[in-house]
């Protein structure tokens, strides 16, 4: 398997996708991205025990994201809203 080329522009990622066979590349470290399209216009500020701040930043870090943006996937996923 080839490594994937490293694309510095949307363009040269556009060309790439268009004209490879992707069969050939490893995309075994490919992981899943969510794009987050609204702004944010609202602020929440909440206090916890620090064991559980600590809980969700490792969780944030297992999930390979910042913990406030785990949180609002968090409790985007729990009430069904829209990203």
């Amino acid at each position: 398997m080839k490594p994937l080329p490293s694309l510095r522009s949307d363009e040269e990622a556009e060309a790439f996708v268009a004209s490879a066979d992707l069969t050939d590349y490893d995309l075994s470290a490919m992981r899943m991205v969510q794009f987050e399209f609204h702004p944010k216009s609202e602020r929440v500020n909440m206090r916890l025990p620090k064991p559980l701040l600590d809980a969700v930043k490792a969780a944030a870090e297992r999930a390979g994201m910042p913990y406030q943006r785990y949180i609002r996937h968090v409790l985007e996923g729990a009430t069904g809203a829209k990203r």
